[in-house]
C-alpha cells in the first residue's frame, strides 16, 4: 500500500513539473498561428488562426523580419562550428583515453579545472581580442571561438572511449599501423553513439546562442544576425505588439531541425551519454 501511494505520488508529481515545462511551448506553438499580432493574455488559444506568421517569416522580409538570412547565417555558423568542435573533441579524448605520456594526469586535471569556469568570464576579453585583429561582426570569428574550446569538453567522449578494449589498438600497432591510422580505423568506427551525442551537442550551442552573438554582432546590420538575435529584436517596445506572433512562428521554426536531429538520433545519443559515463 505505501509502494502504491509513494508511486501515486511520484507520478503525480512529474506530471505537475510536464506540465508546467510544456504549457509555455504549447503557447508559444499556437500563438505562432494567431491572426492578431500582438500579444494576447486574454485567451490561451488564439481567437483567430492563421498561417500568414509563417508566410511573413519566409516571404514578405523587411527591415525588420529578415529570417530567411538570419536562418542561413546560423546554419553555418552552426554546422562548421560543429564538424570543427566534433573533430577536436574526438581527437582530444583518443589522446587522453589511449596514449601515455608525461604530464597527461596534469594536463587533464588542469583542462576539467579550467572548464569549471563560466565561458561568460571570459567573452570580455574575447571581443577585444577579435577586435584587435578585425574579427568581430564576423561569422568566421563567431565559428573560431564557438570551436577553439571545444576540446576541453573531451570528459564524456573519453569515458566511452575507455570501454574500448586496448588490445585493439596495440594488435593495430603490432601491425604498423599509425596513431592516426588506429584513431580512424579503429576507434572511430566504434565510436558511433559517443560521436552523435558530441555533434547534437556541438551543433546545439552555436544554434541558440545569444549572449555571445549578440556581444560579437554588434554592427547594427540586421543580414548578419542570427536567429537569436533577430527575434529578439522583434521583442522591442516599439515593436512586440506588431510582430509577437511572427516571433513565435520563429521560435517554432528553429526549433524543428534540432528537434527532427534528436528524434532520429535519440538511441545513439542515449547510448553516448551511458557509455561514457562508465569511466571517467
Amino acid at each position: 500500500m505505501k509502494k502504491a501511494i509513494k508511486s501515486i505520488i511520484r507520478h503525480f508529481i512529474l506530471l505537475f513539473l510536464a506540465v508546467v515545462w510544456l504549457i509555455p511551448i504549447l503557447w508559444l506553438f499556437v500563438t505562432s498561428f494567431s491572426g492578431y499580432k500582438g500579444i494576447n493574455t486574454s485567451h490561451f488559444f488564439p481567437e483567430t488562426w492563421t498561417l500568414d506568421n509563417y508566410a511573413q517569416l519566409f516571404l514578405r522580409s523587411d527591415s525588420i523580419v529578415q529570417y530567411n538570412r538570419w536562418f542561413l547565417n546560423t546554419l553555418v555558423i552552426a554546422i562548421f562550428s560543429c564538424l570543427i568542435s566534433t573533430i577536436l573533441v574526438l581527437m582530444v579524448s583518443y589522446t587522453m583515453s589511449k596514449l601515455r605520456f608525461t604530464g597527461r594526469k596534469g594536463l587533464m586535471s588542469f583542462s576539467i579545472i579550467l572548464n569549471m569556469f563560466p565561458g561568460v568570464l571570459s567573452m570580455i576579453a574575447i571581443y577585444f581580442i577579435l577586435k584587435t585583429i578585425g574579427l568581430t561582426n564576423s561569422h568566421l570569428g563567431m565559428i573560431i571561438v564557438y570551436s577553439a574550446g571545444a576540446g576541453l569538453g573531451y570528459l564524456i567522449c573519453k569515458g566511452f572511449m575507455d570501454t574500448i578494449s586496448i588490445s585493439l589498438s596495440e594488435a593495430a600497432r603490432l601491425e604498423g599501423a599509425s596513431e592516426a591510422k588506429i584513431f580512424w580505423s579503429v576507434i572511430i568506427p566504434l565510436s558511433k553513439p559517443i560521436i552523435v551525442y558530441t555533434v547534437i551537442n556541438a551543433f546545439l550551442a552555436p544554434w541558440g546562442d545569444f549572449v555571445f552573438a549578440k556581444l560579437m554582432l554588434n554592427s547594427g546590420v540586421a543580414t548578419d544576425w542570427t536567429v537569436a538575435i533577430g527575434l529578439f529584436n522583434m521583442l522591442g517596445k516599439s515593436m512586440i505588439n506588431k510582430y509577437f506572433s511572427v516571433f513565435c512562428a520563429g521560435g517554432v521554426i528553429i526549433a524543428i531541425p534540432i528537434s527532427i536531429l534528436f528524434v532520429i538520433m535519440q538511441k545513439c545519443y542515449v547510448e553516448g551519454i551511458t557509455g561514457g559515463s562508465v569511466k571517467g
